[in-house]
């Protein structure tokens, strides 16, 4: 598991600077100033996240356990989640999607508490 949460950090990783710079260089502009401020959270707790998952895989084969496995997979349901439907939002205008983001903000917690109680 502990490769599965290396590979899927680091494409997080990719993925949240490479559209952080394309926040920056290809939207400013185009959004309002609130939109992109949204898009920004967006990117900047989908690389937190990353880094979470490459936590999770560095310490993974030192904890056992379903709780180290659940706080991997919740990262990843937190970024698409939370930082996916903050994207959609931003770009898009469609507001039914922040109905998501919440989702994803307790997924993010979830993924916390998880790597938490693995610890313990």
């Amino acid at each position: 598991m502990d490769r599965t949460f290396l590979l899927a950090g680091a494409i997080a990783g990719l993925i949240a600077v490479a559209f952080g710079a394309f926040g920056a260089h290809g939207l400013r502009g185009r959004l309002t100033p609130d939109m992109l401020a949204v898009f920004e959270t967006g990117v900047r707790y989908h690389m937190y996240h990353a880094l979470a998952l490459l936590l999770t895989a560095a310490i993974a084969p030192r904890l056992p356990g379903k709780a180290i496995v659940a706080a991997g997979w919740l990262f990843v349901a937190g970024i698409v989640l939370f930082s996916g439907s903050l994207y959609v939002l931003a770009v898009t205008g469609v507001t039914a999607l922040g109905a998501i983001t919440p989702i994803g903000g307790v997924a993010f917690l979830a993924g916390w508490a998880a790597l938490a109680i693995a610890a313990l």
